[in-house]
């Protein structure tokens, strides 16, 4: 479907709209909500001009006919299933971009990465609040990729990982006041390049040699969205940026230790418990989309848990 352009008056919607028409053909469920996020946001900045008015019409439109042609997809339907699809997502762009740019992978991947990382957490706030885990992760994410997008511009060598405490506070409030607006989203931060980087922006070579090892060239932007297979583990001991810690599943019981869960008699379970566990077990089954067992496994644990005991 074409869409009409975007005007300046709704710039605040570009990133989102770019971020939707890349993955059109990828991931039906990053579009939509990155194209319902888009119209949330332009709606509340509209003047109600008549561009403003028909590209929000055609996006409305849009946002119906995928609904009718998927209408058993329940990462559309259900707010659930979309949190978790969404936060996996990001997560493991994050990851993807945080592990290129330890191991001195500059370049327009990692930047690509970065960015569209923390436009997926900008998204996420259509289902609330974010947890301070994404927080962290949302304002890390922009910072690095206009850190290395500005770098590579300006023929510097940037600084690979983390930086030290006091250098990453002061240079994170540069973009807290955007980061933290939802309203603004990712168009509201001067630092931040326009749209995902350039063509002719190109890896800097590290100026400290290092000992030689095998060449592995790390799978291209392009493949991380169309495969999120592709994506590398995360670094399991390493640092992690800017005080973030990802989640990584505790290890599971052994047969020998594993103590099953006894049912209390009578357990009444509040609509509320009721909702909890459901999360639960979408969270289980958006891990095992990706492969991942041992989350799975944990959060159907919780739910039964949760329902057998009326406790977490």
């Amino acid at each position: 479907m074409e869409f009409p352009p975007c005007p300046p008056s709704l710039k605040s919607i570009q990133h989102f709209l770019k971020l939707a028409q890349e993955h059109d053909s990828r991931d039906v469920v990053i579009a939509y909500w990155a194209r319902l996020y888009a119209l949330q946001i332009g709606l509340k900045a509209s003047s109600q001009s008549a561009e403003e008015t028909k590209l929000l019409l055609a996006i409305m439109d849009w946002l119906e006919q995928m609904k009718k042609q998927h209408v058993d997809n329940e990462a559309l339907t259900n707010d659930i299933a979309a949190q978790a699809h969404i936060e996996n997502y990001a997560l493991k762009l994050f990851l993807y971009a945080d592990k290129q740019d330890r191991e001195e992978n500059f370049g327009k991947n990692v930047v690509k990465a970065y960015y569209s990382s923390g436009v997926l957490y900008d998204i996420l706030l259509t289902f609330g609040e974010l947890s301070e885990e994404a927080l962290h992760n949302r304002k890390y994410a922009k910072y690095k990729a206009a850190y290395i997008h500005n770098c590579l511009k300006n023929g510097e060598t940037p600084i690979p990982g983390p930086f030290p405490d006091d250098e990453s506070a002061e240079l994170g409030d540069n973009l807290a006041s955007g980061s933290d607006n939802a309203g603004a989203g990712a168009g509201s931060q001067s630092d931040l390049p326009d749209e995902s980087p350039s063509e002719d922006v190109h890896p800097i070579a590290p100026t400290t040699p290092s000992p030689p090892a095998p060449h592995i060239t790390p799978p291209t932007a392009e493949e991380v969205l169309n495969n999120p297979n592709k994506l590398p583990s995360p670094p399991v001991e390493e640092e992690k940026p800017g005080g973030f810690e990802p989640y990584v599943p505790t290890a599971q019981p052994n047969a020998a230790t594993y103590i099953p869960i006894v049912p209390v008699a009578g357990v009444q379970i509040t609509p509320d418990q009721m909702i909890t566990a459901q999360k639960y077990c979408k969270y289980a089954g958006s891990a095992l989309n990706y492969d991942d067992v041992k989350t799975a496994i944990e959060n159907l644990q919780k739910a039964l848990k949760l329902l057998s005991t009326g406790s977490e």
